[in-house]
């Protein structure tokens, strides 16, 4: 055993992932099991859970896979019963689940916000009522992943309600951490910016009309001048969830690139840092406006 499979303690431990097959959820769920970590996975994408399932069983992973929709409390609460059934343990519970629309405000309505509310922090709170009282039963303390974003942290225009549910989430976590902590159960958030998905692409359109779908988009707006990619989430759960982080609650992790600590500055080309749009490109638009 190495230096980090030992320190780790993964190996044989349970983790149920809400939203595990497609994307992020995906790539968390490989990570996982690729350091011996046996799975409960539910997720809504009937086709992503049939990849999912291909994909463990040729890593030879221990896991129970269900398709259903996390955010009922019925399904949610089966997939736990079948962890009771069949391993009578939860070491770590990591949740994915997520999505938006964009959209002003005041565009929005009531059935709209609650549907926000429901897929981004209203099925963590029921995710975590299942799998503390079983972790605290086991008495080996346990680590709650919740995958939250960077619009936690930071204004998100057209993205109100989302960012609002991302950002309860983070305190709730802050919150439950301090409860759960005697219990030797650690509370923590990952929270990426732009990590292109299949998911991030249908809700930008397909990603044309994104800057950020553009190098020169990316090099402006992310420090380090790359996209994310999907593990470099998952390392980031992989490490919340194991023993190298075992004196670490409460606290976000961001996978950003920088974007969070930039907030606002961007590496305009030709003119460098700045937190508003240089002096030429303004002139260029105004131009462009002219000519039109």
């Amino acid at each position: 055993m190495g230096w980090f499979e030992e320190r780790a303690g993964l190996a044989g431990t349970v983790a149920v992932i809400t939203g595990g097959a497609g994307g992020l959820g995906e790539a968390v769920a490989s990570d996982l099991a690729a350091n011996g970590v046996r799975l409960a996975v539910i997720d809504i994408d009937a086709e992503a859970v049939d990849g999912l399932r291909r994909s463990l069983d040729g890593q030879g992973a221990e896991a129970i896979v269900h398709h259903g929709d996390a955010r009922d409390g019925d399904a949610l609460a089966a997939l736990f019963e079948a962890v009771d059934e069949r391993w009578g343990r939860v070491d770590t519970l990591v949740n994915v689940v997520g999505g938006t629309f964009r959209a002003p405000f005041l565009d929005t309505r009531p059935k709209g916000w609650d549907t926000l509310l429901r897929t981004n922090l209203l099925h963590v709170l029921h995710a975590c009522s299942l799998a503390a009282p079983r972790m605290r039963a086991g008495g080996r303390g346990g680590s709650i992943v919740n995958l939250t974003t960077v619009e936690a942290h930071r204004a998100a225009p057209g993205f109100a309600v989302y960012a609002a549910a991302k950002a309860a989430v983070e305190h709730f976590a802050r919150t439950l951490a301090v409860e759960l902590a005697p219990d030797g159960i650690r509370v923590n958030n990952v929270a990426p910016d732009y990590t292109p998905t299949p998911n991030m692409a249908r809700l930008s359109g397909g990603g044309g009309d994104n800057a950020m779908s553009t190098p020169a988009g990316v090099r402006i707006a992310i420090p380090m001048g790359r996209a994310g990619v999907v593990t470099d989430v998952s390392g980031c759960v992989v490490f919340l969830a194991s023993g190298l982080s075992s004196y670490v609650t409460g606290t976000t992790i961001h996978p950003d690139g920088g974007t969070f600590a930039s907030s606002g500055w961007f590496n305009w080309p030709d003119s460098g840092w700045g937190n508003h749009a240089p002096a030429p490109l303004l002139e260029r638009f105004s131009a462009n406006g002219e000519e039109g």
